[in-house]
């Protein structure tokens, strides 16, 4: 055993990209956890991913092995029995749930959006937002994932000022809402069970969430085709027309906008964390091919430029990572606020563009091949650039955190 792997605990832990060991930072239950999701990913997802992404077809058939690793409902305290059961547990710590989803992303970005879809936006609506019994209603189905969730918020006319121009509407008529409007870029939404939609009262002008079922009348999902990114990822434009949900539907505690962006600091975090599985792979899949390659009799691994570009790899990835663990840290502590994540996601994935833009150099022709993973793990870096905000966004919110001034328009 390698000093380094005598003290982090043991050699099977260790990623290529983490240097300084952080994962050596969770309990000994957590590191069970995220190797019984590693070993998963490495047997059934990786083999598979490449075929898919270029088909731009979802891996169903996933879903019930998902499942049976029992981590959709941890960050609410839910686990899942042999019996099927949902039993009440210790919520997960904030540093587990990140390096899941570094875990997740490491291997398939569109996996890990999948992912972070359904527990992390749509089960995190209802956990913050939803009443007591709603909760109980819908999230032991969704962490056995029985139930797939989506979360509808983006409007073809409206993405990072979502805020002030939110079109769809919600018409209250005695014990029902009437929903109309348009949703896009959704996730999941075209097999979704049931999504999280976003619409403002026109009784108040407040934005409230609904949970509908995705077989709803006047609910439709078209898939969106012909995108360069996250092709796994079943991403729909969502029409709206006269959808009638129940009182009892309706997200207790969601009252206006602010609560909807506390469901997105959660997921925002998430986001961060996935950028840097995404540099980790990309960095993987860089480094493997550099032992191998033969270029002017030595390997590609031999030449200074090369070694370069992957140190410098490697000290993005590094930096990043320390960043998590520590936003992790205040969030587990619960003094974390919106600028510690929106810091987060515009620094990791501006970070994450250099580390794949690298990687993919580092390949020369063969870099734009899917089937060496990096050009993979290159395109789907712009979405991951892109979605919870982009970069200009998340800039503007913690600059009004240091100076006090918003400068949003």
């Amino acid at each position: 055993m390698t000093e380094r792997a005598q003290e982090s605990g043991g050699a099977d832990l260790l990623l290529p990209g983490d240097l300084f060991a952080s994962e050596a930072l969770l309990s000994e239950r957590e590191r069970e956890i995220v190797l019984r999701v590693r070993g998963f990913l490495a047997e059934e997802v990786a083999p598979v991913v490449n075929d898919h992404w270029a088909r731009a077809e979802f891996p169903h058939h996933l879903i019930k092995r998902f499942a049976e690793l029992d981590i959709a409902g941890l960050p609410y305290g839910l686990s899942v029995g042999a019996d099927g059961r949902v039993r009440e547990v210790e919520p997960a710590s904030e540093l587990l749930n990140g390096f899941l989803a570094l875990e997740l992303a490491r291997v398939d970005a569109s996996i890990a959006t999948f992912f972070g879809v359904h527990q992390g936006l749509a089960m995190g609506s209802v956990a913050l937002t939803g009443s007591p019994e709603q909760r109980r209603r819908w999230l032991p189905d969704m962490a056995r994932m029985e139930r797939i969730g989506a979360f509808a918020l983006t409007e073809p006319q409206s993405g990072s000022d979502i805020a002030g121009g939110l079109a769809t509407t919600a018409r209250r008529e005695g014990d029902e809402w009437v929903l109309d409007g348009r949703k896009k870029w959704i996730g999941n939404a075209t097999f979704a069970d049931l999504i999280v939609v976003w619409a403002r009262d026109v009784a108040d002008g407040q934005i409230k969430g609904f949970v509908v079922p995705g077989d709803a009348p006047g609910f439709t999902a078209t898939t969106i085709e012909n995108k360069i990114a996250l092709r796994i990822v079943q991403n729909a434009e969502i029409t709206l027309d006269g959808v009638r949900v129940p009182e009892a539907d309706r997200l207790a505690g969601a009252t206006g906008f602010k609560d909807t962006n506390d469901v997105l600091r959660q997921t925002r975090s998430g986001v961060a964390w996935e950028s840097v599985g995404v540099m980790m792979g990309a960095y993987e899949a860089a480094l493997s091919y550099a032992t191998r390659r033969d270029q002017f009799g030595r390997k590609l691994a031999q030449f200074q430029l090369v070694q370069d570009h992957l140190v410098r790899m490697l000290g993005d990835i590094t930096s990043s990572l320390s960043l998590m663990v520590r936003l992790a840290q205040l969030q587990d502590a619960g003094v974390n606020r919106h600028n510690h994540a929106a810091l987060a996601k515009a620094q990791v994935t501006t970070r994450m563009r250099e580390v794949v833009a690298r990687a993919r150099e580092l390949l020369g022709g063969n870099g734009i091949l899917v089937d060496n993973d990096v050009a993979r793990f290159f395109a789907d870096a712009e979405a991951l650039y892109s979605y919870e905000g982009t970069r200009e966004v998340n800039t503007l919110v913690v600059g009004r955190a240091i100076t006090g001034h918003g400068a949003f328009v």
